[in-house]
């Protein structure tokens, strides 16, 4: 009757795979307090030590993770002031709190309040200010610290951002192109997670580049991964779509879209979720062309492309966007087969992310280009004469 009991009512649950546990976490909530103010001394005007801040501080190696193992369902209090005596008229401050966390990390307050972003290492916000010690301001009394709580939001930070539907390639490209190793494999969603990689040149020149978890239909209004991948488009400085030429399909139950329609649904999608993503300089790559009539698909993409007001009156209109995004190039790429097409995309990110940082900030000028233009004077001015 037990062993009965036991099959009906404690039937243990099913872990799920290893691979569906995602150990990426980019959003941990914390209740955060500032130190109290010590108390004054109003016979002798002796003042109360300032109660301690809690600060986040930006470092390369902090994680989230770690974050929310570490202080889950605790209180993140500073050190209080010291009150003031005969023998130590001026009280000791409180000790700070300083609370490493990972570049790319914005702290909002329970109300939505946004107080501060970490973009830089070293750099430092406080999310709690400690109380001030007794003073004859307010009558010798130290005052108690701010509390809150907190949400600390994560949004990688790359220069390169890979947009694209399930299955498109986006981690073999990444592979291809990075030191980075993805899971890969031939069905969509094996990215439920970030990945970021490092594409290193031949003159020790790095870019970042973050390989997201595929895009689906409706991810504005957070289906699917939705809010989870969109927000971590804010932080790049080129959008890389890639899209399979051979269309892409989520079910049976959802319609097979073309490659140009794919490419006008991640269009849409970014553009429901914030306008601002389209003035973003972006290029678009078509993966997959080792496969039978693809020159004749990625022909026709830029065909159309040339004549945008064409596209638009040629697809539904649930997939329309209102304005298109404008790509600087599009190229044809085979990630799996690393020939010549990945190592022209690498030049051509190069290129435009000089370019991008050109129009942003004159005043910044790379290495190489600094060595030509002083080579070159040399050059010009002819040799010395002593």
């Amino acid at each position: 009757m037990v062993l009965i009991f036991r099959s009906l009512f404690c039937k243990e649950l099913k872990k799920p795979r290893n691979y569906l546990r995602s150990k990426f976490i980019d959003s941990v909530r914390l209740h955060v307090k500032g130190g109290t103010g010590g108390t004054g001394l109003p016979k002798l005007g002796g003042l109360g030590g300032q109660g301690g801040c809690v600060y986040c501080v930006g470092t390369e190696t902090a994680n989230l993770r770690r974050i929310m193992s570490n202080f889950r369902g605790k209180t993140i209090t500073a050190g209080h002031g010291e009150d003031s005596r005969k023998t130590k008229i001026i009280g000791t401050p409180g000790e700070d709190i300083k609370l490493e966390v990972p570049l790319g990390v914005t702290v909002y307050r329970e109300d939505g309040t946004v107080l501060g972003s970490i973009d830089k290492e070293d750099q430092t916000v406080i999310i709690a200010r400690g109380g001030p010690g007794g003073t004859p301001q307010n009558n010798f009394l130290g005052h108690f610290g701010q509390t809150h709580h907190i949400r600390l939001d994560l949004k990688l930070i790359a220069d390169i951002g890979l947009v694209g539907f399930p299955n498109a390639g986006k981690s073999s490209l990444l592979k291809a192109i990075s030191r980075a190793k993805p899971r890969i494999a031939n069905y969509p969603f094996t990215t439920i997670k970030p990945n970021k990689g490092v594409m290193v040149y031949a003159d020790k020149r790095q870019i970042s580049i973050a390989d997201l978890p595929g895009l689906i239909e409706g991810a504005h209004v957070n289906i699917g991964l939705g809010h989870t991948f969109l927000k971590h488009v804010e932080r790049t400085k080129l959008l890389l779509f890639i899209a399979d030429v051979k269309g892409f399909q989520l079910s049976p139950k959802h319609p097979n879209r073309s490659c140009l329609e794919t490419v006008l649904l991640l269009n849409k999608e970014l553009e429901l979720y914030n306008k601002e993503f389209l003035n973003k300089p972006a290029i678009l790559a078509i993966n997959k062309m080792d496969l039978p009539g693809s020159e004749e698909t990625l022909h026709r993409i830029k065909e159309s492309y040339n004549d945008k007001d064409n596209i638009l009156n040629s697809i539904p209109e649930e997939i329309r966007p209102e304005r298109l995004i404008e790509f600087d190039d599009i190229i044809g790429i085979s990630a799996l087969e690393r020939g010549e097409s990945i190592e022209q995309l690498k030049q051509l990110l190069r290129r435009r992310l000089d370019q991008f940082a050109d129009e942003n900030d004159p005043d910044i000028v790379e290495p190489s280009k600094l060595l030509r233009k002083h080579t070159s004077m040399l050059r010009e001015r002819g040799p010395r004469v002593t």
